[in-house]
């Protein structure tokens, strides 16, 4: 299994659009269709290193996004997003706090 970079509830912000976001959940590798690579991973980044679901600052819609295209964002003010209560429960001024799952 691949280490990961970046973590859930860490602010990132997308190297080739500049989005900042949020990452809310994370895959050790690609876990899309090989279809939506197609079509969207025009880059093609490696599907054997880490991928991130990511809500987009101040949008409605998350993104996937392949590790080589995100940094750690350095502005670690607040995101806006509509589904931010559905994964986080606060945030502590650096990074949000996943909600704890009861099982």
């Amino acid at each position: 299994m691949n280490k990961s970079r970046f973590f859930v509830g860490q602010i990132v912000e997308h190297q080739k659009f500049g989005y900042r976001g949020v990452i809310f959940s994370l895959d050790p590798e690609f876990c899309l269709s090989e279809e939506w690579y197609e079509q969207v991973a025009v880059s093609r980044p490696p599907k054997d290193r880490p991928w991130y679901h990511v809500l987009v600052d101040g949008q409605l819609h998350s993104t996937y996004v392949a590790e080589r295209h995100l940094g750690a964002s350095e502005d670690l003010t607040q995101i806006e997003h509509p589904f931010l209560g559905e994964y986080f429960s606060r945030f502590d001024g650096t990074r949000y706090l996943p909600k704890q799952t009861v099982h």
